[in-house]
């Protein structure tokens, strides 16, 4: 560890959350299931195979543009769950709340969680309530589980990448993290930046269930889009390369990141995820996207070489200028506590 004490980088999902995984947690709980980091762990249970996932959330301000904790709360533990091939079945609900939150708001945020969970057809069947004395926690934080069933034939997984993969994503990116900074901010933009939180397991059911073979999918949450390709360049060992002229961002939002001198590549999304599938189904996938609600800005942003011995994996961005920079996790905090 470089740090002695921890810091809100430590939940950024950049470099010393990748230290703080790597270093504490997976030599004190090494298992198999662990060590594929994962959004969720893949089970066998006899001759089923299930994926569980657990998440906890903490974002500030708890109502945004487009969402609050309790929809962001469902809306992740889905998609987690999702990308990693699985139909969500049920989930758990923990809530931490402080001393004198406001009942009403409290309701509303059920509610939400309720509309949420209906949307994206999974059941709440269990949970909690603690409470703290005031001061002791920041309004309320959730904590989720969730549970889903494996029927993808095919092992959807970093390793599974291979080369010539094309590497799509489903939208525009950093929707979330910008709206997040502005309500945060209270920057009062009138460019109608709002997350983009979404259940994605309908979205990928659909892609599945054609036929069109996948190899790896990762919802780009904390650290962003930038983040997830880094990591999995590292998992796979393979060569991402994308490009940057083709990886859809908003205006609204790329304008935001100029005024703040913010990469988009790093904001946090909470609807959005990369797919990599071979070259002959990229534009089945591609169509089945564009057809749906969720994928209307689909794109090809890139592929995956092969990988070189004796190095480890990268992601590289082949710039609007033309140049080829090498991506690295973000070291610091862009947008704490975004999710």
């Amino acid at each position: 560890m470089t740090k002695e004490k921890i810091l809100l980088e430590h939940g950024a999902g950049g470099l010393l959350s990748n230290e703080l995984v790597r270093n504490l947690f997976l030599p004190a709980f090494h298992n198999p299931f662990l060590q594929q980091l994962t959004d969720s762990a893949v089970l066998e249970l006899g001759d089923k195979k299930i994926c569980f996932t657990t998440d906890s959330y903490v974002v500030s301000p708890i109502f945004f543009p487009g969402g609050d904790i309790g929809s962001l709360a469902v809306h992740g533990t889905v998609n987690d769950l999702a990308v990693c091939g699985g139909k969500p079945l049920c989930m758990s609900a923990g809530f931490i709340l402080e001393e004198g939150f406001p009942v009403g708001d409290l309701a509303k945020i059920i509610e939400s969680m309720a509309v949420a969970a209906r949307k994206a057809g999974v059941q709440i069947v269990t949970g909690d309530t603690k409470v703290v004395p005031k001061g002791a926690a920041d309004g309320m934080f959730i904590n989720t589980s969730g549970i889903g069933l494996v029927e993808y034939p095919h092992r959807i997984a970093p390793g599974s990448i291979a080369p010539g993969d094309v590497i799509i994503v489903n939208g525009s990116i950093g929707d979330h993290g910008a709206a997040i900074m502005g309500s945060r901010e209270d920057l009062q933009l009138d460019a109608g930046i709002v997350s983009d939180s979404a259940p994605l397991n309908g979205l990928i059911a659909e892609i599945l269930e054609s036929g069109s073979r996948v190899h790896c999918m990762r919802d780009a949450t904390r650290g962003g889009l930038g983040a997830v390709l880094v990591e999995l360049a590292g998992q796979s060992g393979a060569e991402l390369e994308v490009r940057e002229s083709d990886i859809p961002v908003k205006e609204s939002v790329r304008g935001l990141c100029e005024i703040l001198g913010i990469d988009p590549l790093f904001l946090a999304n909470e609807g959005k995820l990369a797919l990599f599938c071979p070259g002959p189904d990229a534009p089945e996938v591609l169509e089945i996207m564009r057809k749906h609600e969720l994928g209307r800005d689909a794109a090809v942003i890139g592929k995956a070489g092969a990988a070189t011995p004796g190095k480890s994996g990268r992601a590289l961005l082949r710039t609007v200028a033309g140049g080829m920079r090498v991506m690295d996790l973000p070291s610091g905090e862009l947008v704490p506590r975004i999710c």
